[in-house]
């Protein structure tokens, strides 16, 4: 099940919110761990095992790591163990033996495992429980049901944002609930499907028919770099907002996980604003103990690439990701050492043009399927393969998805945030609000209706 889905929206959600608000304080978490794993369950019935056991496995460590301080860090990493065991059989297995048999000349059978939808996220979620319960951050928690509901909550179940236990351990006990928060919820929640369904998806066709292109061109293979970065941006995004949003509207307050990533002036800023939950987790729980910075500057370069290494994996078991994270890593490291100086003194809109361009490469070799694909991408750009500057389907397609393309760049700046927020519209707020997310639900609905099954892209990882 996915929250751009009629099944969701006007199904699944409403029943759960009528229950929910019915019954007594008392039942509403177990409710909502019942209607987590049926949503699971409905999108992955074969792992509803695999969840269950994983839970079981951080609730028994978290009590022995919390109780049995004297072995306390051999609980630790057995369980962050059997956690990074589950992941990476479920998500390496083949890739680990498709490398074996490449290199080793050998020819072992692939499993074709399947991956479980969100394992990335919430493998991540209950190791970082289990680190807190050894530093003392906080205490293990007792209550089995509560644990699960942490780990299996739906909105940030499937794709994030990475919620961190220290952030809801209170709201498991005693949250609020109240009309404004929930109004809140149900705009953020609107806004991120009107991302989803409105600008990701239907730019996202355009990255499609280019990749089916008989007449590709310089300005077309630009086209398609600006169209699959908004594609990524507009549906990860999109999946936070809702998430945060359905968590608002059972009293929990999730962190943002996007910030206007594309105006940052640089690729440091870049990642202090996209996937902030993700690249916090690899800070607070990679980096910083690896030494961050505060090591010879041999050993800083080494946690570097371990971290973004790591964070490239993390997103996919392929060499495309593994490229993709070590790429980040030569530009944050070249930036630190040599740039960072420059950068300052440079005009922002200079600094941010040289930002997007970087970060457009990235998605590029992000979503790549092969290194030919890739490579025939970036010398596209620069016109490097022999194809001309423009042709006329670029001209077409061009006219047809300019407004598309103005939108989400406008989309993508904190320019919209400032008109409604300012002094002149302010007073109206209240009128215009619950007018524009009415009318962002039903275009969003319609475009639902009419159009084809499309997941977000982050099931993927």
């Amino acid at each position: 099940m996915i929250f751009s889905s009629i099944t969701f929206l006007f199904y699944f959600l409403p029943v759960l919110l009528i229950i929910y608000y019915a019954v007594p304080k008392k039942f509403k978490n177990i409710i909502l761990l019942i209607a987590s794993m049926l949503f699971y369950f409905v999108g992955e019935p074969k792992y509803i095992l695999l969840m269950i056991v994983s839970v079981l496995n951080t609730y028994i460590f978290g009590i022995l790591i919390n109780k049995y301080e004297k072995y306390s860090k051999l609980f630790l990493i057995i369980s962050l163990c059997i956690s990074a065991g589950f992941l990476i059989y479920f998500k390496y297995i083949d890739f680990l033996i498709e490398n074996i048999n490449l290199f080793l000349k050998n020819k072992l059978d692939l499993l074709y495992v399947a991956l479980p939808v969100g394992i990335s996220f919430y493998t991540f979620q209950m190791m970082s429980y289990l680190v807190d319960v050894y530093r003392k951050e906080v205490p293990s928690q007792k209550n089995i049901l509560d644990l699960a509901l942490y780990v299996v909550l739906f909105p940030q179940l499937i794709a994030g944002p990475i919620v961190r236990y220290t952030t809801v351990v209170k709201e498991l006990a005693e949250r609020t609930h109240s009309f404004e928060k929930f109004s809140q919820g149900v705009t953020k929640f609107v806004i991120g499907l009107g991302k989803k369904v409105l600008i990701a998806n239907v730019i996202g066709e355009l990255g499609t028919i280019f990749l089916s292109t008989s007449d590709p061109s310089v300005i077309y293979h630009w086209m398609y770099g600006l169209a699959i970065m908004m594609q990524i941006y507009f549906d990860f995004s999109g999946y936070s907002d809702m998430a945060i949003g359905l968590g608002k509207m059972f009293g929990f307050d999730y962190n943002e996980n996007f910030n206007y990533p594309y105006i940052a002036t640089s690729i440091t800023e870049f990642w202090r604003r996209w996937h902030m939950s993700l690249s916090s987790w690899f800070r607070d729980y990679i980096y910083i103990p690896l030494g961050g910075n505060r090591v010879s500057k041999a050993k800083w370069i080494r946690n570097i690439f371990v971290v973004w290494m790591l964070t490239g994996i993390w997103h996919g078991a392929s060499w495309n990701f593994v490229v993709w994270g070590l790429y980040f890593a030569i530009l944050l490291l070249i930036e630190k050492i040599l740039l960072k100086k420059y950068l300052e003194k440079l005009p922002k809109v200079f600094s941010n043009l040289y930002t997007c361009i970087l970060v457009m490469i990235s998605f590029i070799i992000f979503n790549g399927n092969s290194t030919e694909e890739i490579m025939n991408h970036l010398s596209g750009l620069l016109g490097l393969n022999g194809i001309p500057f423009i042709s006329q389907e670029t001209i077409y397609y061009l006219k047809s998805y300019l407004m598309i393309f103005i939108i989400s760049i406008i989309g993508s700046t904190p320019l919209m945030k400032m008109i409604v927020n300012s002094k002149y519209l302010k007073k109206a707020q209240n009128v215009l609000e619950p007018i524009f997310v009415v009318v962002i639900l039903l275009v969003s609905t319609a475009f639902i209706v009419d159009g084809s099954f499309n997941p977000f892209l982050y099931f993927r990882f």
